[in-house]
């Protein structure tokens, strides 16, 4: 009994010392963010390129590191991986003069990997290139440069541009001539919603300008010398990539003797996680109110429910995980982040319009039914053998389970990063079995607060049913039901509107 007490405590403490970690956006960790920098000289074109890659590609990335397959990734793999990488990389990398090609040639290349969350790192990758110009610059030279890098990936893309004897003016695409991530290590916070998406630009060259000091490209070193020492990151508690889960999550989910204390804490935490990140905006929590009413679902229903959202979003995690782990090169994880949301959009539009038809139709029926049966409902009696219903009008219910476990799944189809990361944490440090339980522990806490709201909710229609008197609230318990129906139909349009117009760009 000590020990489940201590275990009570510390999941609390736990729960209060991580608001950061459900308050993050649950798309930042799947990013591959792009910074190129070109320096444009009278006979040359040197490149700074640095890819920044988040815990959830960076995972993948470790797996192909990782070539003698012994779960870690050793100095020689990161000094044989920073000149493959790069090298693989040149190829997605067009540069070219007055419409002719010119391949960039691999100067200098660096890897290094940085504490991310969950155990996970993430993966920051510098390229330094030239491409001898076999012509000089000349009045209109027209130089082109695009990062095809990645394709499709969502992430922050930053392009700068700098003369150095040369005077170059933007023929399309925006010039930049200074980057503001500061080469993707510091994110400006008001830029975050509407990242950089630079993939090309056209310059316009003319030879004469100020002379610049001699190229210098960080965090890289000649490809003909071994790499040094990793250099120590900046933050050494949290990636750099906006978005992602601000927060490392406890470290108790990586210790190394798992004592049954060390089990209980674990899952009570992952509980703890999952039933805040069930609080936070964005998992339903109004449309299932609204479902509930309109549909006069009863608690067994609002326990269904709550279920269904956990089962689904539980079963999403274990599924992008294994697309995550096994799929590279097949399928992206990107798939999912995008399609996810219209998927369900378009279910909660379907389950909308099934309530608002059933609201329109029971419309048409007569308060008063005549039922031959034994009474389902309160408040009915007989008379000569007629089974009359002088219960409130609108309390039978309409829902279907079916209807239910649609709506569930829309719900819990979006899943949480930081499910995903407990799970992949688990994965790397040798113990996939504790992750698929530490995830179902998650889900088990969001269960627990979407239930716990549903029954609320049925609970607060049921005492508006039970209220007798007419005025106001009658007028209000008759077009309850049919504003909820409107209410989702209305939601679902919009969430279906905003997933295809707008589909995330972190």
């Amino acid at each position: 009994m000590r020990r489940i007490a201590h275990a009570v405590v510390l999941a609390a403490a736990a729960v209060v010392v991580l608001p950061a970690l459900v308050a993050a956006h649950p798309l930042g960790n799947f990013t591959i963010n792009h910074y190129a920098g070109l320096r444009i000289e009278p006979d040359r074109v040197v490149l700074d390129v640095v890819i920044d890659q988040a815990e959830i590609p960076a995972f993948q990335a470790r797996q192909a590191l990782d070539t003698n397959e012994d779960g870690e990734v050793s100095d020689a793999e990161l000094e044989a991986g920073r000149v493959s990488s790069c090298t693989a990389l040149a190829d997605d990398l067009d540069l070219a003069l007055d419409g002719h090609a010119v391949p960039p040639s691999l100067t200098a290349a660096g890897l290094e990997l940085r504490p991310g969350v969950g155990g996970l790192s993430t993966l920051r990758q510098v390229c330094g290139f030239e491409a001898a110009l076999d012509r000089p610059i000349g009045e209109g030279t027209r130089i082109a440069f695009t990062d095809a890098s990645y394709a499709g990936r969502i992430g922050w893309r930053e392009i700068v541009v700098e003369g150095s004897g040369v005077t170059v003016t933007p023929v399309e695409g925006e010039l930049r001539g200074a980057t503001v991530s500061d080469r993707l290590q510091a994110y400006p916070a008001d830029q975050l919603d509407n990242a950089l998406a630079d993939e090309r630009i056209v310059l316009s060259v003319a030879a004469g300008g100020a002379e610049l000091p001699p190229v210098v490209i960080p965090d890289a070193t000649p490809v003909h010398a071994p790499a040094g020492p990793a250099p120590e990151p900046a933050s050494p508690v949290s990636a750099a990539v906006p978005g992602g889960v601000a927060a490392e999550l406890p470290a108790l989910f990586q210790t190394a003797d798992l004592t049954p204390l060390v089990v209980l804490v674990s899952l009570a935490t992952a509980a703890a996680l999952g039933a805040a990140h069930a609080l936070t905006p964005g998992h339903g929590k109004t449309l299932m109110a609204a479902y509930l009413v309109g549909t006069r679902g009863t608690p067994v229903h609002a326990l269904g429910l709550g279920l269904s959202v956990s089962v689904s979003h539980t079963i999403g995690i274990l599924a992008l995980a294994s697309l995550v782990i096994g799929a590279q090169g097949i399928l992206n994880p990107d798939l999912l982040v995008r399609t996810a949301p219209v998927v369900a959009a378009l279910a909660i539009v379907a389950i909308g319009a099934w309530m608002l038809f059933s609201e329109l139709r029971r419309a048409r029926t007569p308060r008063e039914r005549h039922d031959h049966h034994h009474p389902d409902d309160a408040g009915e009696h007989s008379h000569g053998g007629v089974r009359h219903s002088h219960a409130p009008t609108g309390t039978a219910t309409t829902i279907t389970w079916r209807s239910l476990f649609v709506l569930g799944l829309a719900g819990g189809i979006i899943p949480s990063t930081s499910a995903l990361l407990i799970l992949l944490g688990a994965i790397a440090s040798g113990r996939a079995a504790f992750g698929i339980v530490l995830v179902v522990a998650f889900g088990i806490g969001m269960a627990l607060v979407m239930t716990g709201i549903g029954l609320l909710v049925v609970g607060a229609r049921g005492r508006l049913d039970r209220f007798g008197g007419g005025g106001t609230v009658a007028v209000l318990r008759t077009w309850l039901p049919l504003g909820a129906a409107c209410l989702v139909l209305a939601l679902g349009l919009y969430l279906t509107v905003q997933a295809v117009a707008a589909p995330p760009t972190l």
